[in-house]
Formats: C-alpha cells, structure tokens, sequence
C-alpha cells in the first residue's frame, strides 16, 4: 500500500491488467532501463509492442525475436514525431491499449552547477514528451472510451532530495499531472497509473556517485510496475520500504522536512 492509497486500501483504482495477450502496448523510452525491461516482460506475456527512442539498433535488440514487436524510433522530444509514430501504430494496429511514458533524462546537479542547456534538455525529456504524447495519443482513446496511460515519475518527485535540481521537479510535476488526468480521465473510461520507483540499476543512475539505498535491477521494477497494474493501482511505488520511507518524510512539517533535507545535502 502507497501514502496515496491508505484511504483506498484493497480497491482497483484503475482497471485490472491481467491477461495481456493481443494487447497492444507503446513503451516509449524503451532502448534501455526500465522501458527495454518493461517491454521485453510484455512481450513474454503475449502482448504486442511498440517501442520507442532514438537508439535504432538498441530497439531492434529489445524485440529481437519476437514477430508481436515493433521497433519504432523517434524522437521523444519533437512534437510531430510522436504524431507521425501514432499515425504509424494506427495504421497498423488500428490503435493503442495503453502508452507508457518511460522516456527520461537524468544527471546529479546541484544548483549551482545548472546550465541553461542542461536544464532545458531534461525538462523536454521527462516532461515536455508527455505532453507531446497526450496530445498524439490522447484524441483516439477518448473517441473509443478505452485506453490507459502509464506515467514513470520517481520519489524524487515526493520531495526536494540531493542532486536532483532538474530531474526532481520535472518528476514532481509528473505526479501531479498524474493526478490531474486521473481526476479529468478516469469517467471517461480510460486508466491513469503513477509509477514512482526508487533507485533502479541503469544507465542514469551510473552516473550517481553515493549509495543509493534498495537499490533494484530492470527486470524487478518491470516485475513490480506489472504487479502494480495487475492490481488497478493508480500509484505504484517500489521498493516499497524505501518509498514509504520518502513518502513520510515529504508529510513532515516543512520545519523538520528542511532541516532534514539539509543535512542529506551536507557534503561528506
């Protein structure tokens, strides 16, 4: 159970993802981490898949034999990409079941070390490609009344934690978006799922230099992000220790909440 589900404890929020054969699933940001994790674990399932990014050669990989998979390159960041992609998977598969938001950009920063092209490249990774994608993909779920969609936030969106100068508020604002569609969608017949992992092995989070606590390969979060969905969350948040850990932390008084996040940032 999640913070944001104690008031809800043993009901579906969203529809129940179970059997996913024939589905037709879009897992952008899928040439690596957790979307290449995700979507080979749908794969063996029998679902149909779609994956996106920039790397050509690394999404051939994730399908490599697997005639249900679609490698589909783009570039997450371009508005009409995402519209001429859609278009694609629409004249092939006459539509999408569920899109999955995966793309991300990430790098330790402190606030003195922001460039304005770091800042700007991160923002239109994490945060301006969803939008992007809502607005391609959006219109034809409505049309059918069915269809989820899959946000890949973070618990650094919780809180104002180290090294997360761009990459946090971009993911806080993730949440909140989720929520927001959620509230907007969910009486329209579509499915809005949060997914806040802790640290998870890639190649992001190589670049940290400090012990990140539960530490999870990809093909745990994959594991758990389809438990999730399988159980009708709408916030699917692993491990679930070090999440309810950051999730209390975030509830506290800003007093000891600030007093507490700067003695993380303490060097040393």
């Amino acid at each position: 159970m999640t913070r944001r589900e104690s008031a809800t404890r043993g009901l579906a929020l969203n529809p129940r993802w179970t059997d996913w054969h024939g589905k037709r699933v879009w897992v952008v940001g899928a040439s690596s981490g957790i979307g290449a994790a995700l979507a080979r674990a749908l794969l063996a399932r029998g679902a149909r898949v779609a994956v996106s990014g920039r790397r050509v050669a690394a999404l051939a990989s994730v399908v490599a034999g697997h005639p249900q998979g679609l490698p589909l390159p783009m570039d997450a960041t371009c508005p009409h990409e995402w519209v001429d992609a859609h278009r694609t998977l629409t004249d092939t598969w006459q539509g999408v079941d569920m899109v999955i938001f995966c793309a991300a950009e990430y790098r330790p920063l402190r606030p003195w070390e922001v460039s304005a092209q770091e800042a700007r490249r991160t923002i239109e990774t994490n945060l301006g490609s969803v939008y992007y994608g809502l607005a391609a993909a959006l219109p034809a779920m409505l049309d059918r009344k069915a269809g989820s969609l899959v946000l890949l936030a973070s618990v650094a969106g919780y809180m104002g934690l180290p090294n997360a100068t761009v990459y946090g508020p971009t993911k806080a604002a993730l949440i909140n978006l989720a929520e927001l569609l959620y509230a907007e969608l969910h009486g329209r017949g579509l499915g809005v799922y949060l997914v806040n992992p802790g640290f998870v092995r890639t190649r992001l989070t190589a670049r940290n230099d400090f012990f990140m606590p539960g530490l999870l390969s990809t093909e745990a979060a994959a594991e758990s992000i389809l438990t999730g969905l399988a159980r009708g969350r709408f916030e699917i948040a692993f491990p679930s220790r070090f999440t309810r850990l950051v999730g209390l932390a975030s509830m506290l008084p800003y007093r000891l909440r600030l007093a507490l996040l700067q003695r993380l940032m303490k060097p040393g």
